[in-house]
């Protein structure tokens, strides 16, 4: 049997978290029109994410949810997929994560803003097992508004979560 893993759980800047993947947008991954593929855009959002939460906690991350997500614009094949993210607030053994992604055509030198997702992963060990996580410590204001803003989007969650008939006990 393994020995537990022990965590080091002083808070950590949200820096140490912050995570980037860039990706050329191939035809495998398009539609008919030319179009990244949404499913793909969302497995990559994931990946992104749990890159953030694996720097924040040390440990694995497994997703929890994700929120709301909009297409804002669509990704061409051809174009540069840039998408970066960063673990906003950590709970006992959950974090939230901000993604945002922007799509760049080297050609033109144009970059737009294409999708935002906030992402909840849990902390586990080899066997599945929820483990803590420490603190994030927000320094900037724009960390701190986010970490704030995570906290109310958590509570959001758990009334929500409340009222669905088939999470009830």
């Amino acid at each position: 049997m393994n020995a537990p893993v022990e965590h080091d759980l002083q808070p950590r800047p949200v820096g140490d978290s912050k995570s980037e993947m860039t990706e050329i947008v191939l035809p495998h991954n398009a539609n008919p029109l030319g179009n990244l593929l949404g499913g793909h855009l969302m497995h990559l959002i994931d990946l992104t994410g749990a890159l953030a939460c694996h720097r924040h906690s040390r440990s694995y991350a497994v997703t929890a949810s994700m929120d709301h997500l909009d297409f804002l614009a669509p990704v061409h094949v051809g174009d540069v997929l840039i998408l970066r993210s960063s673990v906003n607030r950590a709970f006992h053994t959950s974090m939230e994560v901000g993604v945002k992604c922007w799509v760049e055509n080297y050609i033109s030198g144009t970059v737009r803003h294409v999708s935002s997702a906030y992402l909840t992963f849990v902390a586990v060990d080899t066997h599945g097992h929820r483990v803590p996580v420490p603190p994030v410590l927000p320094e900037t204001d724009d960390e701190k508004r986010r970490y704030e803003d995570a906290g109310r989007r958590r509570e959001a969650r758990q009334r929500e979560s409340a009222r669905r008939p088939w999470s009830k006990k």
